[in-house]
Protein backbone atom coordinates (compact mmCIF):
# COMPACT_ATOMS: atom_id res chain seq x y z
CA UNK A 1 0.00 0.00 0.00
CA UNK A 2 1.57 3.56 -1.08
CA UNK A 3 4.90 2.66 -1.41
CA UNK A 4 5.59 5.02 -3.60
CA UNK A 5 5.02 7.86 -1.17
CA UNK A 6 6.52 5.33 1.81
CA UNK A 7 9.96 7.21 2.16
CA UNK A 8 9.17 10.07 1.66
CA UNK A 9 6.27 9.67 4.66
CA UNK A 10 8.93 8.16 6.79
CA UNK A 11 11.20 11.53 6.55
CA UNK A 12 8.65 13.56 7.40
CA UNK A 13 7.76 11.28 10.32
CA UNK A 14 11.43 12.06 11.45
CA UNK A 15 11.52 15.86 10.72
CA UNK A 16 8.45 16.79 12.34
CA UNK A 17 8.80 14.27 15.37
CA UNK A 18 12.36 15.99 16.04
CA UNK A 19 10.72 19.13 17.25
CA UNK A 20 8.22 17.58 19.44
CA UNK A 21 8.97 17.39 22.53
CA UNK A 22 9.53 20.65 23.26
CA UNK A 23 6.29 21.56 21.94
CA UNK A 24 5.03 18.98 24.26
CA UNK A 25 6.85 20.52 26.98
CA UNK A 26 5.79 24.12 26.27
CA UNK A 27 2.11 22.81 25.87
CA UNK A 28 2.36 21.33 29.82
CA UNK A 29 3.76 24.13 31.28
CA UNK A 30 1.49 26.37 29.58
CA UNK A 31 3.79 28.44 27.30
CA UNK A 32 2.75 30.06 23.89
CA UNK A 33 2.42 28.05 20.51
CA UNK A 34 -0.49 25.89 22.09
CA UNK A 35 -3.44 28.54 21.41
CA UNK A 36 -4.07 31.67 19.19
CA UNK A 37 -5.36 33.23 22.33
CA UNK A 38 -4.18 32.79 25.63
CA UNK A 39 -7.26 32.57 27.42
CA UNK A 40 -8.44 29.80 24.98
CA UNK A 41 -7.81 26.43 24.29
CA UNK A 42 -7.30 24.26 21.29
CA UNK A 43 -8.68 20.23 21.76
CA UNK A 44 -7.19 17.55 19.24
CA UNK A 45 -9.18 14.20 19.10
CA UNK A 46 -8.34 11.25 17.17
CA UNK A 47 -10.10 7.68 16.49
CA UNK A 48 -9.62 4.35 17.07
CA UNK A 49 -6.40 2.69 18.22
CA UNK A 50 -7.11 -0.70 17.24
CA UNK A 51 -4.01 -3.01 17.26
CA UNK A 52 -4.06 -6.02 15.07
CA UNK A 53 -1.37 -8.77 15.18
CA UNK A 54 0.42 -7.05 12.35
CA UNK A 55 0.48 -3.55 14.48
CA UNK A 56 1.36 -5.75 17.27
CA UNK A 57 4.20 -7.23 15.24
CA UNK A 58 5.36 -3.79 14.21
CA UNK A 59 5.90 -2.36 17.65
CA UNK A 60 7.82 -5.20 18.45
CA UNK A 61 9.98 -4.88 15.21
CA UNK A 62 10.38 -1.52 16.50
CA UNK A 63 11.29 -2.16 19.95
CA UNK A 64 14.30 -4.36 18.54
CA UNK A 65 12.40 -7.65 19.30
CA UNK A 66 12.25 -7.14 22.96
CA UNK A 67 9.26 -5.33 24.29
CA UNK A 68 6.92 -3.32 22.38
CA UNK A 69 7.29 0.25 20.88
CA UNK A 70 4.51 2.15 19.78
CA UNK A 71 6.06 6.05 19.21
CA UNK A 72 6.83 5.60 15.71
CA UNK A 73 4.05 4.46 14.75
CA UNK A 74 2.81 7.87 16.18
CA UNK A 75 5.34 10.09 15.38
CA UNK A 76 4.10 11.83 12.06
CA UNK A 77 1.30 13.14 14.27
CA UNK A 78 2.72 14.07 17.09
CA UNK A 79 3.52 17.65 16.23
CA UNK A 80 -0.39 18.29 15.88
CA UNK A 81 -0.82 16.14 19.19
CA UNK A 82 1.42 17.61 21.26
CA UNK A 83 0.43 21.29 19.79
CA UNK A 84 -3.06 20.96 21.35
CA UNK A 85 -3.99 22.12 25.18
CA UNK A 86 -5.94 19.19 25.33
CA UNK A 87 -5.42 15.84 23.16
CA UNK A 88 -7.96 12.92 23.41
CA UNK A 89 -7.46 9.45 21.78
CA UNK A 90 -9.59 6.49 21.38
CA UNK A 91 -8.39 3.53 23.01
CA UNK A 92 -11.01 0.62 21.23
CA UNK A 93 -8.38 -2.54 22.71
CA UNK A 94 -7.96 -3.68 26.45
CA UNK A 95 -4.40 -4.62 27.37
CA UNK A 96 -3.66 -8.13 27.70
CA UNK A 97 -1.13 -10.35 30.39
CA UNK A 98 2.22 -10.15 29.64
CA UNK A 99 3.34 -12.11 26.63
CA UNK A 100 -0.36 -12.90 25.69
CA UNK A 101 -1.38 -10.65 23.49
CA UNK A 102 -3.86 -10.89 20.49
CA UNK A 103 -5.89 -9.14 17.68
CA UNK A 104 -8.92 -9.69 15.63
CA UNK A 105 -11.65 -11.05 17.03
CA UNK A 106 -10.26 -10.78 20.75
CA UNK A 107 -8.18 -7.52 21.19
CA UNK A 108 -5.58 -8.02 23.93
CA UNK A 109 -2.52 -5.31 23.13
CA UNK A 110 0.52 -4.65 24.74
CA UNK A 111 0.61 -2.15 27.61
CA UNK A 112 3.29 -0.43 25.68
CA UNK A 113 0.39 1.41 23.86
CA UNK A 114 -0.24 3.62 26.87
CA UNK A 115 3.24 4.79 27.09
CA UNK A 116 3.06 5.26 22.80
CA UNK A 117 0.29 7.48 23.24
CA UNK A 118 1.60 9.28 26.24
CA UNK A 119 4.98 10.01 24.22
CA UNK A 120 2.44 11.51 21.31
CA UNK A 121 0.80 13.76 23.36
CA UNK A 122 -2.17 12.70 24.32
CA UNK A 123 -3.57 13.58 27.59
CA UNK A 124 -6.32 11.44 27.88
CA UNK A 125 -8.62 8.45 26.00
CA UNK A 126 -12.31 7.25 25.88
CA UNK A 127 -11.82 3.67 26.55
CA UNK A 128 -15.50 2.65 26.52
CA UNK A 129 -16.04 0.22 23.11
CA UNK A 130 -17.34 -2.96 21.54
CA UNK A 131 -14.41 -4.66 22.69
CA UNK A 132 -14.18 -3.34 25.81
CA UNK A 133 -15.06 -6.55 27.82
CA UNK A 134 -12.93 -8.67 25.38
CA UNK A 135 -10.84 -10.10 28.60
CA UNK A 136 -13.96 -9.23 31.33
CA UNK A 137 -12.87 -6.99 34.34
CA UNK A 138 -9.17 -7.83 34.03
CA UNK A 139 -8.52 -6.41 30.89
CA UNK A 140 -10.10 -3.34 32.11
CA UNK A 141 -7.96 -3.48 35.44
CA UNK A 142 -4.84 -3.78 33.56
CA UNK A 143 -5.96 -1.52 31.01
CA UNK A 144 -7.13 1.36 33.39
CA UNK A 145 -3.60 0.65 35.49
CA UNK A 146 -1.21 0.97 32.38
CA UNK A 147 -3.06 4.12 31.00
CA UNK A 148 -2.66 5.93 35.00
CA UNK A 149 1.37 4.13 35.09
CA UNK A 150 1.70 6.38 31.54
CA UNK A 151 -0.66 9.30 33.30
CA UNK A 152 -2.98 9.32 30.63
CA UNK A 153 -6.38 10.56 31.67
CA UNK A 154 -9.37 7.72 31.15
CA UNK A 155 -13.35 7.84 30.31
CA UNK A 156 -15.55 5.36 29.97
CA UNK A 157 -14.89 2.16 31.44
CA UNK A 158 -14.28 2.13 35.23
CA UNK A 159 -12.38 -0.36 37.90
CA UNK A 160 -14.41 0.63 40.70
CA UNK A 161 -18.32 1.73 41.26
CA UNK A 162 -16.54 4.96 42.60
CA UNK A 163 -14.48 5.71 39.51
CA UNK A 164 -17.36 4.97 37.55
CA UNK A 165 -19.66 8.09 39.40
CA UNK A 166 -16.34 9.98 39.20
CA UNK A 167 -15.64 13.19 36.38
CA UNK A 168 -12.99 12.86 34.51
CA UNK A 169 -12.03 16.18 34.33
CA UNK A 170 -9.11 17.43 32.43
CA UNK A 171 -7.01 20.74 32.28
CA UNK A 172 -6.91 22.95 29.34
CA UNK A 173 -5.35 26.66 29.16
CA UNK A 174 -7.70 28.37 31.76
CA UNK A 175 -10.81 25.85 31.11
CA UNK A 176 -11.70 22.50 33.06
CA UNK A 177 -13.00 20.11 30.52
CA UNK A 178 -15.01 17.22 31.68
CA UNK A 179 -14.36 13.93 28.90
CA UNK A 180 -17.11 11.64 29.29
CA UNK A 181 -17.22 8.39 26.98
CA UNK A 182 -20.31 5.53 26.26
CA UNK A 183 -20.27 2.42 23.95
CA UNK A 184 -23.11 1.29 22.02
CA UNK A 185 -22.62 -2.17 23.75
CA UNK A 186 -20.02 -5.05 23.79
CA UNK A 187 -19.92 -7.61 21.55
CA UNK A 188 -22.46 -9.25 23.42
CA UNK A 189 -20.41 -10.03 26.65
CA UNK A 190 -22.11 -9.92 29.96
CA UNK A 191 -20.86 -6.85 32.29
CA UNK A 192 -18.81 -8.81 35.00
CA UNK A 193 -20.82 -10.07 37.92
CA UNK A 194 -22.03 -7.21 40.58
CA UNK A 195 -20.21 -4.77 38.06
CA UNK A 196 -22.95 -3.06 36.00
CA UNK A 197 -20.75 0.22 35.92
CA UNK A 198 -18.20 -1.70 34.46
CA UNK A 199 -18.55 -0.08 30.91
CA UNK A 200 -20.27 3.12 29.81
CA UNK A 201 -23.54 1.65 27.94
CA UNK A 202 -25.32 4.64 25.80
CA UNK A 203 -28.24 5.93 27.41
CA UNK A 204 -29.34 9.35 26.54
CA UNK A 205 -30.60 9.66 29.72
CA UNK A 206 -27.35 8.84 31.27
CA UNK A 207 -25.41 10.92 29.18
CA UNK A 208 -27.82 13.97 30.10
CA UNK A 209 -27.64 13.14 34.05
CA UNK A 210 -23.71 12.96 33.76
CA UNK A 211 -23.24 15.86 31.30
CA UNK A 212 -24.99 17.92 34.09
CA UNK A 213 -23.26 16.67 37.00
CA UNK A 214 -19.99 17.59 34.97
CA UNK A 215 -21.14 21.22 34.70
CA UNK A 216 -22.04 21.01 38.55
CA UNK A 217 -18.09 19.73 39.41
CA UNK A 218 -16.68 23.05 37.73
CA UNK A 219 -16.50 21.72 33.76
CA UNK A 220 -16.81 24.64 31.59
CA UNK A 221 -17.00 22.69 28.34
CA UNK A 222 -18.33 18.88 28.39
CA UNK A 223 -16.90 16.44 25.69
CA UNK A 224 -18.78 13.39 24.78
CA UNK A 225 -16.93 10.29 22.86
CA UNK A 226 -19.58 7.90 21.27
CA UNK A 227 -18.93 4.83 20.44
CA UNK A 228 -21.56 3.87 17.50
CA UNK A 229 -22.15 4.09 13.99
CA UNK A 230 -22.83 0.88 11.19
CA UNK A 231 -19.49 0.06 10.63
CA UNK A 232 -17.84 0.22 6.86
CA UNK A 233 -20.73 3.24 6.35
CA UNK A 234 -19.23 6.59 4.90
CA UNK A 235 -22.81 8.28 6.49
CA UNK A 236 -23.91 8.29 9.97
CA UNK A 237 -26.88 6.12 10.24
CA UNK A 238 -30.48 7.10 11.87
CA UNK A 239 -29.55 5.84 15.48
CA UNK A 240 -26.57 8.69 15.25
CA UNK A 241 -28.25 11.71 13.74
CA UNK A 242 -31.24 11.12 16.21
CA UNK A 243 -28.92 10.81 18.88
CA UNK A 244 -26.77 13.52 17.95
CA UNK A 245 -29.82 16.19 17.70
CA UNK A 246 -31.48 15.12 20.79
CA UNK A 247 -28.08 15.56 23.01
CA UNK A 248 -26.68 18.54 21.57
CA UNK A 249 -30.94 19.75 21.82
CA UNK A 250 -30.13 19.35 26.06
CA UNK A 251 -29.58 23.09 27.97
CA UNK A 252 -29.85 24.01 31.43
CA UNK A 253 -29.26 27.12 32.65
CA UNK A 254 -29.94 28.81 28.91
CA UNK A 255 -26.45 26.69 28.49
CA UNK A 256 -26.11 23.35 26.58
CA UNK A 257 -25.10 20.68 28.24
CA UNK A 258 -22.67 18.79 25.98
CA UNK A 259 -20.33 21.48 23.89
CA UNK A 260 -18.68 18.60 21.60
CA UNK A 261 -19.55 14.77 20.79
CA UNK A 262 -16.58 12.61 19.37
CA UNK A 263 -17.38 9.46 17.36
CA UNK A 264 -15.81 6.39 16.78
CA UNK A 265 -16.40 2.47 15.44
CA UNK A 266 -17.84 2.36 11.78
CA UNK A 267 -13.77 2.33 10.79
CA UNK A 268 -14.54 4.77 8.68
CA UNK A 269 -14.46 8.37 8.39
CA UNK A 270 -17.53 9.84 8.74
CA UNK A 271 -18.93 13.78 8.14
CA UNK A 272 -18.61 16.59 10.70
CA UNK A 273 -21.32 18.51 11.05
CA UNK A 274 -23.02 21.60 13.67
CA UNK A 275 -26.26 20.35 15.30
CA UNK A 276 -27.99 22.70 17.58
CA UNK A 277 -24.73 25.16 17.25
CA UNK A 278 -22.96 21.82 18.57
CA UNK A 279 -20.05 19.98 16.33
CA UNK A 280 -20.76 16.40 16.45
CA UNK A 281 -17.67 14.34 14.66
CA UNK A 282 -19.98 11.35 13.39
CA UNK A 283 -16.50 9.02 13.00
CA UNK A 284 -13.57 9.81 12.70
CA UNK A 285 -11.95 6.23 11.69
CA UNK A 286 -9.29 4.27 12.70
CA UNK A 287 -6.08 5.72 13.31
CA UNK A 288 -4.23 2.51 13.82
CA UNK A 289 -5.48 -0.79 12.53
CA UNK A 290 -4.03 -3.30 10.65
CA UNK A 291 -5.77 -4.52 6.81
CA UNK A 292 -9.41 -3.89 7.40
CA UNK A 293 -11.80 -6.41 5.38
CA UNK A 294 -15.06 -4.83 5.19
CA UNK A 295 -18.82 -7.14 5.17
CA UNK A 296 -17.88 -8.63 1.98
CA UNK A 297 -14.53 -10.41 3.07
CA UNK A 298 -12.90 -7.86 0.83
CA UNK A 299 -9.60 -5.55 1.81
CA UNK A 300 -11.16 -2.01 2.16
CA UNK A 301 -8.46 0.86 2.29
CA UNK A 302 -10.66 3.14 3.91
CA UNK A 303 -10.39 1.42 6.72
CA UNK A 304 -7.08 2.92 7.24
CA UNK A 305 -8.02 6.08 6.78
CA UNK A 306 -9.08 8.73 9.63
CA UNK A 307 -9.14 12.44 10.50
CA UNK A 308 -7.53 14.41 13.46
CA UNK A 309 -10.30 16.90 14.62
CA UNK A 310 -9.15 20.06 16.03
CA UNK A 311 -11.27 22.70 17.57
CA UNK A 312 -10.09 25.82 19.08
CA UNK A 313 -12.28 27.17 21.93
CA UNK A 314 -12.96 30.80 22.83
CA UNK A 315 -14.11 31.94 26.49
CA UNK A 316 -17.60 33.35 27.16
CA UNK A 317 -17.78 37.24 27.39
CA UNK A 318 -19.30 36.71 30.70
CA UNK A 319 -18.86 34.00 33.26
CA UNK A 320 -21.29 31.37 33.05
CA UNK A 321 -22.21 31.06 29.41
CA UNK A 322 -20.52 29.07 26.88
CA UNK A 323 -16.78 28.75 25.95
CA UNK A 324 -17.52 29.15 21.91
CA UNK A 325 -16.16 27.03 19.04
CA UNK A 326 -13.93 30.18 16.91
CA UNK A 327 -12.46 27.48 14.86
CA UNK A 328 -13.13 23.95 13.53
CA UNK A 329 -10.71 22.08 11.74
CA UNK A 330 -9.85 18.49 10.23
CA UNK A 331 -6.61 16.67 9.27
CA UNK A 332 -6.48 13.70 7.47
CA UNK A 333 -4.80 11.03 8.07
CA UNK A 334 -3.65 7.45 6.88
CA UNK A 335 -2.09 4.11 8.51
CA UNK A 336 0.21 3.04 6.06
CA UNK A 337 0.06 -0.82 6.66
CA UNK A 338 3.06 -1.56 4.89
CA UNK A 339 5.15 0.75 6.70
CA UNK A 340 3.24 0.90 10.27
CA UNK A 341 3.41 4.44 10.52
CA UNK A 342 0.54 6.99 11.02
CA UNK A 343 0.48 9.54 8.26
CA UNK A 344 -0.46 13.24 8.27
CA UNK A 345 -1.55 13.62 4.98
CA UNK A 346 -2.06 17.34 4.69
CA UNK A 347 1.72 17.19 5.68
CA UNK A 348 3.20 14.47 3.77
CA UNK A 349 6.14 16.51 1.20
CA UNK A 350 5.91 16.06 -2.31
CA UNK A 351 1.82 14.04 -2.25
CA UNK A 352 1.95 11.52 -4.97
CA UNK A 353 -1.65 11.19 -6.98
CA UNK A 354 -2.46 8.48 -4.67
CA UNK A 355 -2.29 10.51 -0.95
CA UNK A 356 -3.91 13.35 -3.10
CA UNK A 357 -6.78 10.54 -3.71
CA UNK A 358 -7.22 9.85 -0.62
CA UNK A 359 -7.15 13.33 0.89
CA UNK A 360 -9.66 14.34 -1.38
CA UNK A 361 -11.87 11.12 -0.67
CA UNK A 362 -11.71 12.26 2.86
CA UNK A 363 -12.47 15.61 2.73
CA UNK A 364 -15.98 14.54 0.69
CA UNK A 365 -16.87 12.61 3.16
CA UNK A 366 -16.15 14.76 5.93
CA UNK A 367 -17.78 17.72 4.79
CA UNK A 368 -20.68 16.02 2.91
CA UNK A 369 -23.60 17.25 5.11
CA UNK A 370 -22.83 21.05 5.25
CA UNK A 371 -20.10 21.48 7.72
CA UNK A 372 -17.92 23.94 5.17
CA UNK A 373 -20.76 26.36 5.31
CA UNK A 374 -20.51 26.67 8.85
CA UNK A 375 -16.89 27.35 9.14
CA UNK A 376 -14.80 23.72 8.63
CA UNK A 377 -11.65 23.68 7.41
CA UNK A 378 -9.35 21.17 6.54
CA UNK A 379 -5.88 21.93 8.42
CA UNK A 380 -1.89 20.78 8.59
Amino acid sequence: MIARSRLVALALTAVLAAGAACQADNRKAGQPGASADPRGFTLVASGDILPHTSVIDRARFDAGGSGYDFRPMLAGVQPVVSGADLALCHMETIYGERGQYSGYPTFKSPPEVARGVAATGYDGCSTASNQSLDDGAAGILRTLNALDEARVRHAGTARTEGEARSVTMLRAGAAKVAHLAYTYGVNGFPLPPGQPWAVNLIDKAKILADARAARKAGADVVVVSLHWGTEWQDEPDNTQLTLARELTAASSDDRPDIDLILGTHAHVPQAYEKVNGTWVVYGMGDQVAGAMYNEQGVQDPRGNQSTLARFTFAPPAEAGRRWEVKKAEFIPQLFDIDAGRVINISQALAQGAELRGVRDRIREVVLSRGAAEDGLVMGE
